[in-house]
């Protein structure tokens, strides 16, 4: 059987994110229906360090929710707190929801919060400290299965990788012998990495190996590429395009668009006694989710507002890169479920995972909210307010 390598991250050079780009925390759980899940590859530390962060994690999300109630109360919103695994343009309809005030509008007052684990995300869910996630289904099908009473409700659209190389690989059977480094093992960059290799014609493990390098972020895995650690990797379009910008060399070998292979970039997940008891809150964050895709695609300028602002990006090419990458070709119009994509991903876990094993994608999904807002004519009334989208 194969075994996944792991790359020493002390090895890495410094990114902007370590050099004060952007504040992160890790919120590790201790709910008692959890335990340390294959999808994100991320394991519980030693007890003291884990209360330790969890008292943080649990102080600052009351410290947000205390300013929140003060700021909202005269408005009588209601708090709820939101939190999504990565920085990256996928999120964007959460930023716009947040900067133009669609929370607000249905009666919230959101918080959105980063926890960078996937595991750790679900403890932060499964405890109660979050309400909605913003993380790979997979991770939630996994938690599910084995108890954790979780629905996937949304998504943030498509990921659009490409399989990239060394600029020393001019062509895809070059390949044959090298290594290609994922995220990490379990992930939708792993099955859809192996997937691409294998419609390509290698077997993976065999004619090619695979390294885990602990990396979700492309940009990154970029980098290791160009030390030399790593033959090829799956990348994003805008590391792409922030790597050419910086004169950087790579090799585009496939696009697995192009290979038919579809995976979800991330998706929306909730308790399922969330949904059915705060039922009212539920429907207020899928409105203004629902409505900030409609205004990003109406009116270009708003959505790149909240990439300046989230990203800290000022680059009107890179702008205008990611505008079309995330809003103009990802985002759905209807962000329902990506059901087949999902049991794509369940079929590739249920090998290591067996308590999926007999599941379908469907008996994780929830898809009554947006249903209930379709049949309400809601759909209707974006329409009748943006006009007609793409």
């Amino acid at each position: 059987m194969q075994s996944h390598k792991r790359i020493d991250r002390n090895l890495l050079p410094p990114t902007g994110e370590e050099k004060g780009g952007g504040a992160k925390f890790v919120y590790r759980a201790s709910h008692p229906y959890f335990r340390p899940s294959p999808v994100e590859g991320e394991g519980l530390r030693g007890k003291g360090l884990k209360n330790r962060l969890v008292c943080y994690v649990r102080t600052l999300v009351l410290g947000l929710a205390i300013c929140s109630a003060h700021s909202a109360s005269a408005q009588q919103l209601e708090t709820l707190n939101a939190s999504y695994a990565s920085v990256t343009g996928s999120r964007i309809p959460l930023w716009i929801a947040k900067d133009a005030g669609l929370f607000e509008k249905y009666g919230l007052n959101v918080n959105l919060v980063v926890i960078a684990a996937g595991t750790a995300a679900i403890g932060a869910l499964a405890s109660g400290d979050v309400e909605i996630l913003g993380a790979p289904g997979s991770t939630t099908m996994v938690s599910a299965a084995r108890g954790l009473p979780l629905a996937i409700i949304g998504t943030f659209g498509p990921s659009a990788w490409k399989l990239a190389a060394h600029p020393s690989i001019a062509t895809v059977q070059e390949l044959r012998g090298k290594t290609v480094g994922i995220s990490r093992p379990g992930t939708t960059v792993e099955f859809a990495t192996k997937r691409a290799l294998t419609k390509l014609g290698f077997t993976p493990g065999k004619d090619i190996q695979i390294l885990a390098t602990g990396l979700a972020e492309s940009n990154k895995r970029i980098m290791v590429m160009l030390q030399g650690k790593i033959d090829a990797t799956l990348v994003s379009p805008d590391n792409l395009f922030e790597a050419e910008q910086k004169n950087l060399k790579l090799s585009i070998l496939s696009d697995l668009k192009d290979l038919g292979i579809t995976t979800s970039a991330s998706d929306l997940s909730a308790k399922r006694d969330f949904l059915k008891n705060r039922r009212q809150r539920a429907r207020g964050f899928m409105m203004a989710y629902y409505e900030a895709i409609w205004l990003g695609k109406a009116n270009k300028n708003v959505a790149l507002a909240s990439f300046r602002k989230h990203l800290r990006e000022q680059d009107p090419r890179r702008l205008e890169t990611l505008y079309n990458n995330y809003v103009v070709n990802a985002l759905p119009l209807k962000p329902y479920p990506m059901e087949d994509a999902l049991q794509g991903e369940l079929e590739n876990l249920s090998t290591s995972v067996p308590e999926l094993r007999g599941k379908k994608a469907a008996d994780f999904i929830d898809k009554s909210i947006l249903s209930d807002l379709e049949r309400d004519g809601f759909l209707t009334q974006l329409a009748n307010r943006y006009g007609k989208q793409q």
